[in-house]
This record gives C-alpha cells, sequence and structure tokens, in this order.
C-alpha cells in the first residue's frame, strides 16, 4: 500500500519501466497496441472486454460515441510511450482510479507481448512511480519533458517525429485526440511548439549528463 494514497481530482506524473531495460514496445502494432489499452481501460465501466474491443472494425466511432456518455477513472493529459518505459500525466477521476487504471493497462500488455513473443514472467518493474503535479506552470514543464524524451534519447530528430506520444495533439496535428489539453490551450499550437523546441539541444545535454553519471 502507498504511504500516500492517490486523491481523486488530483493530476500525477505516472512513471514505469520494464524489467532490466527489457525493450517491450519493439514493432507499430506493439506501440498502437498500448495506445489503445490506454484509450479503452480510462473508461469507468467498458460494455466489454477489451478483447472484443480491439476487433472492432471502427474503434474510434465507438469510442466517441459510447464514452461521451461514459464516465472515467482516470483524465489523460499527456503521454510518451518510448521502448522500454512509459510516462504518463493524469488526473484521478475516480476513488484509486490511477492504481485501477495502471494495473489494467500493464496486465493487458503483459498478456499480450508474452503470447506474442511466447515468454512467460512478468514485464514491468515493480510498482509504478507517482509524483504529483502541484500547478500549471509545473504542468506545461513536465508535459515538454515528456514530448522531448524521444529527442533526448536520439530516437527522433524532433518531437513531432515520434508518433508514439501526445505531443501531435498538443501541436493540432492529431488526427485523433485522446488527451485533455484545455489547461495549456493558450499556448496551442504555434506557441507550444516553439516552447517545447527550444529545449531539445539542453535536455539532450541533461540526458547525456545522467548517462555518464550511471555509468
Amino acid at each position: 500500500m502507498r504511504k500516500q494514497p492517490l486523491a481523486t481530482g488530483n493530476i500525477y506524473h505516472i512513471f514505469t519501466k520494464s524489467i532490466a531495460g527489457f525493450k517491450i514496445f519493439r514493432t507499430k502494432k506493439d506501440y498502437k497496441r498500448i495506445i489503445e489499452v490506454l484509450k479503452f481501460y480510462r473508461i469507468k465501466k467498458p460494455p466489454f472486454r477489451f478483447s472484443a474491443y480491439v476487433e472492432l472494425k471502427d474503434r474510434n466511432n465507438f469510442l466517441k460515441r459510447y464514452v461521451g456518455q461514459a464516465e472515467y477513472i482516470v483524465e489523460i493529459i499527456a503521454y510518451c510511450i518510448m521502448p522500454t518505459h512509459i510516462h504518463l500525466i493524469i488526473r484521478q477521476m475516480d476513488e484509486n482510479g490511477i492504481s485501477v487504471f495502471m494495473k489494467n493497462i500493464l496486465d493487458s500488455y503483459t498478456r499480450y507481448f508474452n503470447i506474442r513473443t511466447k515468454r512467460k514472467g512478468p514485464l514491468w518493474q515493480s510498482r509504478f512511480k507517482n509524483v504529483m503535479v502541484e500547478n500549471d506552470e509545473q504542468m506545461l514543464h513536465l508535459t515538454r519533458y515528456l514530448h522531448l524524451n524521444p529527442t533526448s534519447d536520439g530516437l527522433a530528430e524532433r518531437p513531432e517525429e515520434w508518433p508514439y506520444s501526445s505531443y501531435a495533439e498538443y501541436i493540432g496535428l492529431a488526427d485523433e485526440k485522446i488527451c485533455n489539453t484545455d489547461m495549456l490551450e493558450d499556448l496551442y499550437p504555434d506557441k507550444y511548439r516553439i516552447f517545447v523546441e527550444a529545449r531539445i539541444d539542453y535536455q539532450k545535454e541533461i540526458s547525456n549528463l545522467k548517462n555518464i553519471l550511471l555509468e
């Protein structure tokens, strides 16, 4: 049990990683799978199991129709999926919502990955980590940190080149929106792009320094 329970209404930075830096997102299908899992398990009472949901021919239209009437256990504000880990900024909307959400998404992806790769056993390193976001300014800088993760790790030259984060939503290029970006809407889209991309080189330097210190 956590020393400080996650409080409904609060926003948290959630971080979880694979065991021993194991690469758990390897293909486009893997990344798309975890994003579908995020979209599905935020719903408080899904009308059917995830296995039935992924068989739908038009999942986006289903979500538009159903989610508008459904309650959420969490609200996704930003995300970034990396080869070995996941960053989320989410608001808890229901009691124990984040714990339930995280258990569901991690268990669901573990089952999928183990079946696909013919492996057994746990996939994630211990319990997910969480830090409460205190104010809008902190959240603004945190979204930038998330969206620059792929450039810091050398996976992309620019954040918009990494399709597995919410950055496209924040700069108005996403075909589908799953995040609530309202709290930062005054910056969209051009100002936010400038705000983020001005920090690309600096965050790379900080990332490289961390790697040196860890080694």
